[in-house]
């Protein structure tokens, strides 16, 4: 996904030109009128984009549910299990667990991911094979404190 500011960027551009090669044909504007129109105009769709990405941004944030990966390749990473899991919806982060003591990954981990897309990654990758094991994949529990 691009960047707002990128976006932002390209279609002020666009705008832009366009009033440059349409600027002949239109000889009843006077050039302060061409100026306040193309500056309402470029307001408005910079305000359409804008609330379209974050529209988008709050979609993907918005409701979050985290699932619990088991029997993990010790040498996979985060980015490996991202990837993965991102063929069958949005994920938001990964956390590997490790010993605390020797820094060696433990075999499981945790996806954070899209609500709307949970079980969907469940049913897909549960019993799945993944880097020569078979992942083991539900929903996490609740962390108890005392």
């Amino acid at each position: 996904m691009k960047s707002p500011n990128i976006t932002s960027y390209v279609l002020i551009a666009i705008i832009a030109i366009a009033g440059f090669f349409a600027l002949p044909f239109l000889s009843f504007l006077t050039v302060p009128t061409a100026f306040v129109a193309g500056t309402i105009i470029t307001g408005i769709v910079m305000l359409l984009v804008k609330s379209s990405d974050t529209q988008q941004d709050s979609t993907n944030n918005d409701e979050l549910t985290t699932l619990y990966i088991g029997n993990l390749n010790y040498k996979v990473n985060e980015n490996n299990i991202k990837l993965h899991f991102e063929k069958y919806g949005y994920v938001d982060s990964v956390r590997l667990m490790k010993d605390r003591k020797t820094g060696r990954r433990k075999g499981f981990g945790f996806v954070e991911v899209s609500a709307n897309s949970a079980d969907k990654m469940i049913k897909k990758l549960n019993d799945s094979t993944f880097e020569e094991r078979t992942l083991r994949v539900r929903l996490a529990k609740e962390k108890v404190e005392d």
